[in-house]
């Protein structure tokens, strides 16, 4: 798992897509659903603490877009 997309993909295999319009906020119902599975036991301590580093990494740069910090 290297990126965002991985971490969607991840997702899709428990059928939870997300799309709620704003990358920002399908990143944050991300992190949630994957918190669920986590909590449920049907995803490994690996795979979880990647995805959450994953996200919390593209959650910083949408942060960065909307404060103008980043020129992507």
């Amino acid at each position: 798992m290297k990126n965002l997309y991985d971490v969607q993909q991840l997702l899709k295999k428990f059928n939870i897509l997300v799309y709620v319009g704003k990358r920002k906020w399908d990143i944050e119902l991300m992190a949630l659903e994957l918190d669920n599975l986590h909590k449920a036991g049907v995803i490994s301590n690996k795979n979880y603490m990647t995805a959450k580093l994953i996200l919390n990494h593209e959650y910083e740069i949408e942060v960065a877009k909307e404060s103008g910090q980043c020129k992507d």
